[in-house]
């Protein structure tokens, strides 16, 4: 985005907040895309529609209406972290408003920080019931940053044994219960046995329930939200007795923007990661270069992701539709490069399957998407990085179930391929 586009996005927050609601909403469509703004419903109120906003087609503005919580969590599904009590689970958002400048004015109004925010869902139901003597459990997670919520499946037949750990971190406006429906994981974690952890960003944190990818204070091991989910991830592992050789994290979205941000700042503590629709570490740092990452890539957004490796070459997995309007599909490619080893880094382009390092593998879902699907090797031979290409899929979790949102059923299944690759990179026993 160059240096215009990053004005007029400020200045289109400053309008907004000063109340000059039309000409916000005209500067952020010139901005994003040169389109009229929409013309608004006549006396409408923020809250009166049901139906969504779009802002050029790549970004939805999401309701900032109070939060309706889920049912309470039944006695027997809570339990305590520490001395804290369970809090029920995390909340789903209302149906957004159908008029712009209402919209802006609400989400404006609650924001607590730079929210860039990405498509909205509607309610979702939540897993189905668990196998008997299988556990979801709520608890929750505090350190000096503050309080995080989750979910945690115990797999039926568990007893103490080390088992993995794999974290999954939700998407914006989605919850712990949406996100284990939608990716199904918790129905793998019967097959693989293993535990799964669901940590849930809260809504005072980011109106949209977004964790903060783009914010440099959670960019960071020590700090803000990478430290509550290390912390909730070392005192789940701790308690649950999970292989601290075959701890895991992977997210969508948002939440794969996290993921990438978790393996870079904590390579002792993570063995792989898996990003699904994300974007690679300190791919911003304010909300202009938000969404010039969001729309461009992050190679467009300037210097702030770029070269920046973990400590040791963390075993990556990584899914992305080449229709992605919400995030650009150059991230995916721009996650790879950040987390290829340095002898294999160059193969990582245009050019990367004709390298010897590289192997490139073309397949098609019956009845569904085609895919390309790259593994770039380790110097030592092993597969390091994982890429899986989803031709005509846009911004949903591919091979995922309809009973959960941001899927897409007709993509070859990412959790069971992210569960594989898991399995398969165990961390070193020096560790």
């Amino acid at each position: 985005m160059n240096t215009r586009r990053n004005s007029d996005l400020f200045e289109a927050t400053r309008l907004t907040r000063s109340g000059r609601l039309g000409e916000a909403t005209d500067l952020i469509q010139r901005t994003l895309g040169g389109r009229p703004a929409p013309q608004p419903a006549a006396q409408a109120s923020p809250t009166s529609g049901a139906g969504e906003t779009v802002l050029e087609g790549n970004f939805r503005v999401i309701d900032g209406s109070p939060f309706v919580p889920d049912r309470t969590v039944q006695d027997t599904d809570r339990e305590t972290a520490g001395s804290r009590e369970a809090p029920e689970t995390v909340s789903e958002p209302l149906f957004p408003s159908s008029r712009l400048a209402a919209v802006l004015r609400e989400k404006l109004a609650r924001l607590r920080g730079p929210a860039p925010v990405f498509e909205p869902i509607h309610s979702q139901p939540a897993p189905e019931a668990t196998p008997e003597d299988a556990r979801f459990i709520a608890g929750s997670y505090s350190n000096p940053a503050g309080t995080r919520s989750y979910k945690l499946y115990v797999p039926s037949g568990h007893a103490g044994q080390p088992l993995p750990l794999v974290v999954m971190l939700h998407g914006c406006t989605q919850s712990p219960d949406d996100f284990a429906a939608g990716t199904r994981m918790n129905e793998l974690a019967e097959q693989e046995p293993c535990l799964v952890l669901y940590p849930a960003q809260s809504s005072t944190a980011n109106c949209s329930k977004c964790w903060n990818w783009f914010n440099p204070a959670d960019q960071r091991a020590d700090q803000g939200e990478p430290s509550l989910i290390a912390g909730m991830t070392r005192d789940v592992a701790a308690r649950y007795q999970a292989d601290p050789r075959r701890i895991y994290v992977a997210g969508l979205s948002a939440g794969g923007a996290m993921a990438t941000t978790m393996a870079m700042t904590h390579p002792d503590l993570y063995a792989a990661a898996g990003v699904h629709s994300g974007l690679p570490h300190a791919a911003a740092h304010d909300l202009p270069s938000a969404f010039a990452a969001m729309q461009q890539g992050a190679s467009g957004a300037g210097p702030a992701g770029k070269g920046q490796m973990p400590a040791r070459p963390v075993p990556i997995i990584v899914f992305h539709g080449d229709q992605d309007t919400t995030v650009h599909p150059g991230n995916g490619d721009q996650v790879i490069v950040q987390f290829s080893p340095p002898a294999s880094r160059h193969a990582a382009g245009p050019q990367g399957g004709a390298h010897p390092d590289v192997k490139v593998e073309r397949g098609q879902v019956p009845n569904g998407h085609a895919y390309t699907r790259t593994l770039y090797h380790h110097p030592s031979g092993s597969p390091h990085v994982e890429q899986w290409t989803i031709h005509g899929a846009g911004h949903a979790w591919s091979g995922g179930s309809s009973r959960g949102s941001y899927t897409d059923p007709r993509g070859p299944d990412a959790s069971k391929e992210m569960l594989r690759f898991f399995l398969a990179h165990p961390a070193e026993p020096s560790r």
